[in-house]
């Protein structure tokens, strides 16, 4: 059993299906806009919580259907070795590191400081990054058909976000948070190298 998982899927669920009647009612859009996305203008408003609830936020179909599905296939494995409290925490301290990496690399970088951005994508990649780390070798099938060492499925993600963050500097396009991936999976491999490996032990494989 993976509570914290099933939890949180239903949460975005939820808070899917809010975005969409939103449509129809200007006070319900007020109310998402303010609590469900992040930027930095939005921070400075004193929307704090919004570091945290964007990772529970999601706008179009596919964007939530592939972050419940990663964080489904990974997440239950992780909850089940750390523990609910673990993964909560973990799933919450990438959400926020992710949503600041968007943040600065939005006002640094591109000059777009109050550019708003929402969704699981940091939590979840830094759940795929601790995953890689736990069991470098478990295999992983990209598109459902080539299988790949987790290991260096990490790594093949990392190098397409970074490539993908230096072609957003360049011509300031995009609506993937390539910085909000790294920032997650910068933050997962940290709590995973200094807590983490220690602490919980678990075969190789």
């Amino acid at each position: 059993m993976a509570p914290a998982v099933s939890i949180t899927i239903a949460i975005n669920v939820v808070v899917f299906l809010m975005w969409q009647f939103a449509k129809d009612s200007l006070d319900l859009a007020v109310f998402m806009t303010e609590n469900f996305l992040v930027s930095g203008e939005i921070v400075m408003h004193g929307h704090v919580w919004t570091l945290v609830t964007n990772a529970y936020s999601h706008i179009e179909f596919w964007h939530i259907l592939l972050n419940m599905f990663v964080l489904w296939s990974f997440g239950t494995v992780l909850e089940r070795l750390w523990g609910w409290r673990t993964f909560v925490g973990f799933y919450v301290a990438c959400s926020v590191v992710g949503a600041l990496g968007h943040w600065l690399s939005s006002a640094w970088l591109m000059g777009e400081g109050a550019r708003p951005a929402l969704g699981a994508s940091g939590a979840v990649c830094g759940l795929l990054t601790a995953y890689g780390l736990q069991f470098p070798k478990s295999r992983i099938l990209i598109f459902g058909i080539l299988p790949v060492p987790a290991l260096i499925a990490v790594i093949a993600l990392a190098g397409f976000d970074v490539l993908g963050l230096v072609e957003q500097t360049r011509v300031r396009a995009g609506n993937i948070g390539h910085a909000a991936h790294l920032g997650g999976g910068l933050c997962g491999a940290l709590i995973w190298l200094g807590f983490l490996r220690q602490r919980y032990s678990w075969p190789i494989r």
